[in-house]
């Protein structure tokens, strides 16, 4: 029985793997600062690190209704769009916003030789503790 289920648990991996074979790698995603804010009660302010390796991507996804993002790119470039607009490449020291409730369709690393960071400021509710909700497909 254990054999079975671990033959079972192996090819459901293997099958997990061969399906997501083609996706980009994901982006590695670092909450590095949570601040309640004082004037708005409520409210807080979250500061999240993204980082892309090479030909790195985040699946399409939304964050919290209540967010309200203001993204910087801090090395190399990123593509962008959100709600349906046409992609755009950002360099460092550009940044874009996403009004609450926005899909972000593509957030992606816009070279496959070299790295790239954006930080994310989110200013949302301060109950909300998942920060991105990856679109179905």
């Amino acid at each position: 029985m254990l054999t079975r289920y671990l033959l079972s648990a192996v090819f459901a991996a293997l099958s997990i793997t061969t399906a997501s074979a083609g996706d980009p790698p994901p982006g590695k995603v670092t909450v590095v600062f949570d601040r309640p804010l004082p004037n708005v009660p409520g409210k807080s302010m979250k500061g999240v690190l993204v980082e892309y390796a090479p030909g790195a991507a985040s699946p399409a996804h939304m964050h919290p209704r209540s967010a309200f993002i203001y993204a910087t790119v801090l090395e190399g470039a990123v593509r962008s769009s959100v709600n349906g607009t046409p992609e755009r490449v950002y360099k460092v020291g550009e940044n874009f916003v996403e009004e609450p409730g926005s899909f972000h369709g593509v957030s992606a690393n816009a070279s496959d030789t070299e790295p790239a960071r954006l930080l994310a400021v989110f200013v949302l509710d301060s109950n909300e503790k998942e920060l991105v909700t990856p679109a179905k497909k």
